[in-house]
């Protein structure tokens, strides 16, 4: 039997590189900072960077979960709402409107649907007496994106 050396390292490449991308190896570096949010200057692209920096913090949270670490999971909670918070009213503070400028309205609305969607399953992985520490997130997560829908929708700017 022949065996291809060149097509099994590369699949041996990408199983190494999937694994370093599970066990979070290359997690840092893949995590975006609130603090580069708020560092940047055009509200668009800080709109995209915290709700970046949303997804990152919320896989963080589920890691600190999973492993028992409720005072982490708490914290880490806490950045993703700031976070869809601070995504929010950047793009509020644009004063455009949604309709005849879609473009970063409709990636938020997709990012917060897609957070939204994250939230549900972390929050059924739980344990019934710890789902209360998400309800505030989901609550405003919602909120945010039904906004955002309305306004891509409608066209009016709240």
């Amino acid at each position: 039997m022949r065996i291809d050396r060149s097509w099994t390292a590369g699949r041996a490449l990408a199983i190494v590189l999937a694994l370093a991308l599970v066990c979070g190896v290359a997690a840092p570096a893949l995590r975006a900072d609130l603090k580069a949010a708020l560092a940047e200057k055009d509200l668009e692209k800080r709109s995209k960077l915290a709700l970046d920096n949303a997804e990152a913090v919320l896989q963080t949270a589920r890691s600190a979960y999973q492993q028992g670490d409720i005072e982490k999971t708490k914290a880490a909670v806490g950045e993703v709402q700031e976070s869809v918070e601070l995504a929010y009213k950047s793009l509020d503070d644009t004063h455009k409107n949604p309709r005849k400028s879609p473009k970063w309205f409709k990636i938020a609305e997709l990012a917060t649907r897609d957070i939204m969607r994250r939230l549900d399953t972390f929050d059924h992985d739980m344990s019934f007496d710890d789902r209360p520490i998400l309800k505030p997130l989901k609550d405003k997560v919602q909120q945010v994106h039904e906004d955002l829908l309305l306004g891509l929708m409608e066209g009016k700017p709240k």
